[in-house]
């Protein structure tokens, strides 16, 4: 990839839509109180709280599984998950610099969690599953001091490490049927464990907090409820809500000043407890499971994530939860932009479409299918409709204005519909489906009417794209992409590669297609003979799983599972530029009708919008 990317001029990005909510604690506040800072996929997002201004941080070759920040603000630390029998890298960044300071190997598959010491001496990490080690890491030398098993034989898996506030050399972790306190021996380089007695309660604890005097501990657990721990003991002193318990157990917890308790559930309720005696005080209930809870000041303004990669802002006071940020969270199957306007886009990921406005990225509309999945969509040229192909082999479609569903075609395809493509007149829907027919649909005031299925593919339809004037279209599969004639529903051309084709576009002359797929070739096809006119190395790695090109003809975008977003110049065939900030497979990419913005999704939920290089010459 450095090879790759190498004398090539970068694209510049404007803004990022996502946060990877399925983290614990992963949202933070820096000390500065100034920028937020989340994980993306295999990336770290600092963002101005003020002016919304982001920077990314690369490094990670696999998704962040937990995140930390020094007290001095001076580091952060972010750990990954790997493949099974590959060493998962913990990074150190340094904050000013925004570079990394440190790359520590050493746990296999997963690191769990981190926790810096109080004076920033020192970095403890915590294994995963598959690791189930604890290692204590100097930060000045870069080296680790000493590492030990997470907890003992009989007990289950460790889930979570935190440092007291006051003792660089005494930490705590726990887990499935663990709570211990460490010690640092540094002399003779060990870490010794005091097991804390809980009794007869068999818990499993998620979270940890630790008051700031380092008398007592609270443990959020699975089962709902929270633990008081004595630290200098190491025994239960208390252990509450009695009665109502937190459904979908305690995810995280927060001291404030006054010592009272903030507290996230699986459930999304978000409360505000109070310290003697666990009763709720304030409550709030969030969309999905609440995952982080990270403070700005003197706990003034609040701010929670949730698993529905939602952030939201509370003060004190109030209590009310102000939603600030939203994203997707599962992988972004289909981004559809408006032919002839630049202001929206749509995209589609798991059971939602969402609308967004493009100047900020800011959501205007969803649509949500409960349990179904949305696997193509497209924003018919009048505006007055949203088409969109779904797994149960319905397509749907919807109002843009209020998400109202509009049509509703049952039964369109057997394995599931998978593209979708509406004419320009807006009268005629083609969509493609798992079993490789090719339908074209006539809708009317009153309904729709099947004109034709034409069954010529053998493989699931990946990609539908249709001729300006209506008349043709081409649709893409496995080995083979078809050009159809859609008024008399006969095939006229096929081109054939030995490939899974994953996406097809016309030149705006439309004398010529471009296609690329699972090959990681781009080639270029005459419409007329089908034959090759030149092929291209689209990618050093890794599928090409989309591509549009702009509508002067003069430059095509494409994105795949190199996580680069490429801007090439059509008639030289060369990369122009070179987008580097996605964290996932890139699954989609288009360019607006201005020729201003470049929007390109991935699998890890984001969306990110460039600045398109090449802006119209007019």
């Amino acid at each position: 990839m450095a090879l790759e990317t190498q004398d090539v001029p970068r694209l510049e990005l404007e803004a990022v839509i996502g946060f990877n909510g399925h983290v614990f604690s992963g949202l933070k506040v820096h000390p500065d109180g100034e920028h937020l800072i989340y994980p993306l996929g295999s990336t770290v997002i600092l963002k101005g709280i003020a002016d919304g201004k982001q920077r990314v941080l690369h490094g990670h070759t696999n998704n962040v599984s937990c995140i930390s920040v020094s007290k001095n603000g001076e580091y952060i630390a972010s750990g990954q998950v790997n493949f099974m029998g590959f060493k998962a890298m913990i990074i150190i960044w340094d904050y000013a610099q925004q570079t990394i300071y440190a790359q520590l190997l050493l746990h296999k598959a997963k690191v769990e969690a981190l926790a810096f010491s109080p004076n920033d001496k020192y970095l403890v990490s915590l294994g995963g599953q598959d690791d189930g080690s604890i290692v204590v890491w100097n930060i000045k030398t870069k080296q680790a001091i000493c590492g030990s098993p997470a907890s003992a034989h009989s007990a289950g898996h460790c889930l979570t490490v935190q440092y007291l506030n006051t003792n660089d050399n005494v930490f705590v972790t726990a887990g499935s049927g663990t709570l211990r306190v460490w010690e640092l021996d540094l002399a003779n380089r060990k870490i010794r464990p005091t097991e804390c007695q809980t009794g007869k309660l068999k818990r499993t604890v998620k979270c940890v907090e630790i008051s700031e005097d380092d008398e007592f501990m609270f443990c959020g657990t699975t089962s709902g409820d929270i633990m008081k721990i004595n630290l200098k003991t190491g025994l239960l002193c208390d252990c509450g809500p009695v009665k109502t318990k937190y459904s979908l157990g305690v995810n995280v917890l927060k001291i404030l000043k006054s010592g009272d308790l903030l507290v996230g559930s699986g459930c999304g309720i978000f409360t505000l407890c109070s310290r003697t005696n666990f009763k709720i005080l304030k409550k709030v209930q969030l969309e999905k499971g609440v995952t982080s809870i990270t403070l700005r000041g003197e706990s003034q303004q609040i701010f929670v994530g949730t698993e529905a990669a939602q952030m939201y802002r509370l003060t004190y006071g109030d209590f009310k939860a102000q939603l600030i940020s939203t994203g997707h969270s599962t992988a972004v199957s289909d981004i559809a932009i408006p032919f002839g306007t630049s202001e929206l886009f749509a995209t589609c990921s798991g059971e939602d479409i969402r609308l967004w406005h493009i100047d900020k990225p800011k959501e205007v509309l969803r649509i949500t299918v409960p349990n179904m999945t949305c696997n193509s969509l497209h924003l018919m040229s009048d505006g007055h409709s949203i088409i969109s192909a779904w797994n149960d082999g319905v397509i749907r479609v919807f109002a843009p204005e209020s998400g109202r569903l509009m049509l509703i075609i049952h039964n369109a395809h057997r394995m599931g519909v998978t593209a979708i493509a509406g004419t320009r007149d807006s009268k005629r829907i083609i969509s493609g489906g798992g079993d490789g027919q090719v339908c074209v649909w006539e809708l009317h005031p009153w309904g729709q009417r099947l004109l034709e299925t034409m069954k010529e593919h053998k493989a699931t339809v990946a990609c539908i794209k249709i001729k300006s004037d209506d008349k043709e279209c081409v649709t893409a599969s496995s080995g083979v992409c078809i050009i159809w004639d859609i008024v008399r529903f006969v095939s006229l051309q096929r081109v054939i590669a030995n490939t899974l084709f994953r996406t097809v576009c016309y030149h705006p002359e439309e004398y010529q297609i471009i296609t690329s797929g699972t090959n990681r070739k781009v080639a270029y096809w005459d419409v007329y003979d089908g034959s090759t006119i030149r092929e291209l190395e689209g990618s050093q790695s890794g599928a090409i799983n989309d591509m549009h090109i702009s509508h002067d003809g003069k430059h095509f975008v494409t994105g795949g599972d190199d996580k680069l977003v490429k801007v090439w110049d059509y008639m030289e065939g060369v990369v122009t530029h070179i987008g580097i900030a996605h964290g996932g497979s890139i699954t989609s990419i288009g360019i607006c009708s201005n020729n201003r913005t470049l929007v390109s999704t991935s699998a890890d939920g984001a969306i990110l919008r460039w600045r398109f290089p090449h802006p119209p010459s007019s």
